[in-house]
């Protein structure tokens, strides 16, 4: 298939675009100053526009396309769904519902196996705070600030990106702290076991001065995703669990990007042989097909709401057609194997055709990642590790990164940028073929970005 396959129809991709701009109201946008592509279809790991042009799509829409676009059975299983039981309240048993909680729980860690179901993972984040808080019976909640984890109340305040900043109210208990990142250590280690044990150490200062008593939860990404995909040291989140049970804190992690196949793991969680109390999830458990989130709860936890009432539910939670595309993604991610085939594309292909990139691209300062979740750090001078853009750059501030990505979609991929990093994450499905074909891109691409470093 070629770029130019998709018949054309420009008329129509101009109403499409012409009812956008009248009244779709974007998130994180300056309204008047987008321009958001007209898309036409998509299939497998490409989408295309109304010009005909087609994208290898290698952000996995937002890192939610696990098994691609249109997979044939999930999109079958939701519409015999609706044609079955299009919806129902959430208290009542209903089959598509059981059945995915059920396929969810048997793949989750440990004990994890009470599956409340959300809409997403900014609510699956905001009820597992609440269930801590009211297991614990503490107000206060710790994350790292290089994290992200979604754009309600509380989810936007614990989040550590400058997403947080106008929504931060300062009241809402969160508190801060540095999570382990060797390649920008704040901690001045040079090793991965410096990083872990400093980091853990911190984290450690950080509760004995806050009040180990006041603290209900310590909320994590297990690989921080939007932030970096900075994978943690060896030790640091065994010790972390460490820490958390011996103060009585609850271990949240977060693997709503991370979670089902995207690092080669059914749960990132399995790498470092940890089991949260609580975790969240959504994206990837049914492709993103329809909305649907969740927490999942281990046996101590649940067992604070045996008898008393958890105050929080959702009108969709488990929605039928939401949990209809769960069970067929997590069949189809069984019988085709996707989760070992993410395992083996990362370690056989994305992974070296990234570190190949970055011995000849002195932008490149770091490769970091594992399955098909990567991420490259580029950096305008590699001795010192200055990024290519400033932190939260905007404008021509962010020219370097602005133009990197312009040669990419000019190219044909369209690429995950954020800050001063690209990031590699197609679907967990995608081919050898199409995966050569995206880095092939990404190497020309950082010609441009070699351009504005000191060697450029």
């Amino acid at each position: 298939m070629t770029a130019q396959a998709h018949p054309a129809d420009p008329q129509a991709g101009a109403a499409v675009k012409a009812a956008d701009r009248a009244h779709v109201f974007h998130s994180w946008s300056a309204q008047g100053l987008i321009d958001p592509l007209a898309v036409a279809g998509a299939e497998g790991s490409y989408f295309w526009d109304y010009e005909g042009k087609r994208y290898l799509d290698f952000t996995s829409g937002l890192v939610y396309t696990n098994i691609g676009y249109q997979h044939p059975k999930v999109v079958a299983a939701i519409q015999e769904q609706a044609g079955k039981l299009s919806t129902f309240a959430p208290a009542f048993a209903v089959e598509s519902r059981s059945e995915a909680a059920r396929l969810i729980a048997e793949r989750t860690p440990g004990d994890l196996d009470k599956i409340f179901f959300t809409n997403g993972g900014a609510e699956a984040i905001e009820n597992a705070i609440r269930m801590s808080r009211l297991h614990t019976g503490r107000p206060k909640v710790l994350s790292a600030y290089r994290s992200y984890h979604g754009g309600t109340t509380t989810a936007i305040n614990v989040t550590g990106d400058p997403r947080r900043w106008a929504s931060d109210n300062g009241t809402s208990g969160v508190v801060h702290f540095w999570a382990p990142f060797l390649y920008r250590s704040p901690f001045y280690s040079t090793t991965e076991a410096e990083e872990a044990q400093r980091a853990l150490q911190h984290l450690e200062d950080t509760i004995a001065f806050e009040g180990p008593g006041t603290i209900a939860a310590i909320v994590l990404e297990t690989v921080p995703g939007t932030a970096g995909i900075m994978i943690p040291p060896p030790g640091y989140l065994p010790g972390v669990r460490e820490i958390c049970d011996r103060y009585g804190i609850v271990l949240v992690l977060d693997e709503v990007m991370a979670g089902f196949g995207r690092t080669g793991k059914w749960f990132a969680s399995e790498h470092f042989d940890v089991v949260p109390d609580l975790l969240t999830f959504a994206k990837g458990v049914n492709s993103g097909y329809v909305p649907l989130g969740g927490v999942a709860i281990s046996e101590k936890i649940a067992a604070t709401f045996e008898t008393r009432a958890y105050p929080g539910g959702l009108t969709y939670s488990g929605h039928p057609l939401a949990c209809a595309a769960a069970v067929a993604t997590i069949q189809v991610m069984e019988d085709e194997k996707v989760v070992e085939h993410a395992a083996r594309i990362g370690e056989t292909v994305l992974g070296p055709g990234l570190r190949e990139l970055a011995e000849r691209h002195p932008s490149v300062g770091e490769v970091r990642g594992t399955g098909v979740f990567w991420a490259l750090d580029l950096v305008r001078d590699r001795s010192t590790r200055e990024p290519l853009v400033p932190y939260n750059a905007t404008g021509e501030a962010n020219a370097p990164m602005a133009a990197f990505a312009a040669a990419c979609k000019a190219q044909g991929l369209w690429p995950f940028v954020n800050m001063n990093r690209t990031h590699t994450v197609p679907p967990c499905n995608v081919s050898e073929a199409e995966a050569k074909e995206g880095l092939a891109i990404l190497d020309a691409a950082l010609t441009v970005a070699d351009g504005y470093t000191v060697e450029g």
